[in-house]
């Protein structure tokens, strides 16, 4: 502060007296730096270089790491995490043996941030070969219920609105994880999970995505994010990146590994007969898993015109019939009166 104030002082010119000379001190590049602030670039490369050091404390990487976080909100910042090289040295934070829980869940947390709508971040992030990472970070073996939730933040900022990485998932056992996640102790992976399911099960149309710069693109039901041409390029020259909807269809009909059930099977016995969840699996039922599962439902059958097989139309019909008797209209976990009608059709049919 000293050397600015004497930099300031030595520079001014005077109300009175003789014109300054030609010749003036030159400031400080510290000075400039206090002044202005660092450009972002170089926050970013300076918070992950103190992230990955594994000379410096816990509590050191994790701030670093959360600044990082906040600077990759900005869908620019994002993209300069490929101009600048730290997808990977971000990435092999989560490949490290020696990553605590803690780093590898804020490492996450920065990872979901940057490819939230944004296909550019999506595809540099997917040149990695991310998913098999991603997905193993969902194991309760060997994750906290904190580090799974934050993983589906990653997975979902991956799969949303990207057919190329959904293509992959079949490959390295995606759909099986997902599966899995279904019955997870912690109830807000199971949330996730199942809001993850249908929106990647939602059909894009050219009436729901209009692809022109500076225009909204919806990524959820009820959100639309701005869309940046240099950020959607890949998005604005090929329209069907964007469609997930037929490639998330097959995958929940199709059978799992040697004749198990659909992933359409699991959904529904999630719903009819859940497993408990909690510390000690003290907790049957949750409104919200519910609503998303039967919001799946609806999506399958009317929005991507699913049939239901004949046992799952019996144990459908049992579970809303015998929700609809006892309970009324008010139950029709978080669908519209048309929309239940529609969906009771679909199973009675």
């Amino acid at each position: 502060m000293q050397s600015l104030l004497r930099w300031s002082v030595e520079n001014s010119t005077p109300s009175t007296g003789p014109p300054p000379t030609t010749t003036t001190n030159k400031l400080d590049p510290g000075i400039i730096d206090h002044i202005l602030g660092k450009p972002d670039a170089q926050l970013m490369r300076e918070a992950l270089i103190i992230g990955v050091d594994e000379r410096q404390t816990e509590d050191d990487r994790l701030q670093a790491l959360d600044d990082l976080e906040m600077l990759v909100q900005n869908i620019d910042n994002a993209n300069d995490l490929e101009k600048l090289g730290l997808w990977q040295p971000l990435h092999n934070l989560l490949l490290a043996s020696d990553t605590t829980d803690t780093l590898k869940m804020q490492t996450l947390w920065i990872i979901g941030t940057a490819l939230q709508n944004n296909p550019a971040a999506q595809l540099a992030y997917l040149d990695l070969d991310p998913l098999p990472t991603l997905l193993k970070s969902l194991s309760p073996t060997s994750n906290s219920a904190e580090t799974r939730s934050r993983a589906l933040y990653a997975l979902s900022g991956l799969l949303k609105l990207n057919a190329a990485a959904v293509q992959q998932m079949g490959a390295v056992g995606g759909w099986n994880a997902l599966r899995i996640c279904l019955e997870d102790s912690e109830i807000r992976v199971r949330r996730k999970t199942t809001f993850l399911l249908n929106t990647l099960l939602l059909p894009t149309s050219s009436s729901q995505v209009n692809l022109q710069p500076n225009i909204n693109l919806p990524t959820s039901e009820t959100a639309p994010p701005q869309i940046h041409a240099n950020s959607h390029a890949s998005m604005l020259s090929d329209p069907s990146s964007v469609s997930t909807s037929a490639l998330t269809l097959a995958a929940i009909q199709k059978e799992g590994e040697e004749g198990s059930l659909s992933l359409l099977d699991a959904l529904i016995s999630a719903l009819i007969e859940p497993v408990p969840f909690g510390v000690d699996g003290e907790v049957e039922k949750d409104e919200e898993f519910q609503e998303n599962v039967v919001r799946i439902l609806y999506t399958f059958a009317t929005s991507c015109n699913g049939a239901f097989s004949d046992v799952q139309k019996r144990s459908l019909s049992g579970f809303l019939g015998g929700i609809t008797t006892t309970q009324g209209e008010e139950s029709n976990f978080g669908l519209t009166n048309g929309e239940w009608e529609e969906l009771s059709g679909a199973v009675r049919s």
